[in-house]
């Protein structure tokens, strides 16, 4: 899944994102309001980490132009600002969480997995199509009774985008798109070798090839 972070603080913003780097999250990382704004346009978000003393345009101007623009990505606030009227104002804004610094990282990575599920409707912690499960707490999954196999940073998210949409098929490009961030080098034919390589841990049938358009995982029926 592909993350937006909105942070000024080269620290914050470099521990946060790798963190999030090692959960197999793709990250794109921007310094200001008005950078934020421009990444939005031209680049869909799975979830929007948001800062909000930010340079050129403040957090609540970025949260306030999303929603009244009609943009459903979710948003989770990250700031130092621990009062309870700027949580109130940015939960009426259209925050979906607040997260006041210093935070510990298991906790935002906890609130981003709740809100990820929540917004895909879906309230279990571990996603299914029937066949395949899939733990994001763990990186772990599980074919029907067999034994959970833990996955490569990689390996999960791909299986993880697939497995958001079971029965949507996507493209190299969108798969490409939920495992690197912007200023990753995308290697050759690494979605090939990583659906190889879940084909082996949980069998032939779990991803399905479409020929000439993309991979999906099947429906639940």
């Amino acid at each position: 899944m592909r993350i937006l972070l909105v942070e000024d603080d080269g620290l914050i913003g470099e521990a946060v994102g790798q963190a999030l780097k090692d959960e197999a999250y793709a990250l794109d990382w921007v310094r200001d309001g008005e950078q934020a704004l421009g990444a939005i346009q031209i680049q869909e978000y799975g979830l929007i980490l948001l800062d909000l003393g930010l340079p050129r345009r403040d957090g609540f101007a970025v949260l306030q132009h999303l929603r009244q623009t009609k943009q459903l990505v979710p948003v989770i606030i990250i700031t130092a600002r621990d009062s309870v009227e700027e949580r109130i104002k940015g939960l009426d804004f259209g925050a979906d969480d607040y997260l006041v610094k210093p935070f510990a990282i298991n906790e935002l990575l906890a609130r981003m997995r709740a809100i990820i599920r929540r917004h895909q409707g879906n309230a279990n912690p571990v996603l299914s199509n029937g066949v395949i499960c899939l733990d994001p707490a763990t990186r772990e999954a599980q074919r029907e009774a067999e034994e959970r196999i833990q996955l490569s940073a990689r390996e999960y998210a791909l299986l993880h985008a697939l497995m958001l949409r079971p029965g949507s098929i996507l493209s190299r490009s969108e798969l490409e798109e939920r495992i690197y961030g912007w200023n990753e080098e995308v290697e050759s034919n690494v979605v090939e070798f990583l659906i190889h390589s879940l084909r082996r841990k949980l069998g032939k049938d779990a991803i399905k090839n479409i020929r000439g358009l993309g991979w999906m995982v099947s429906k639940a029926v």
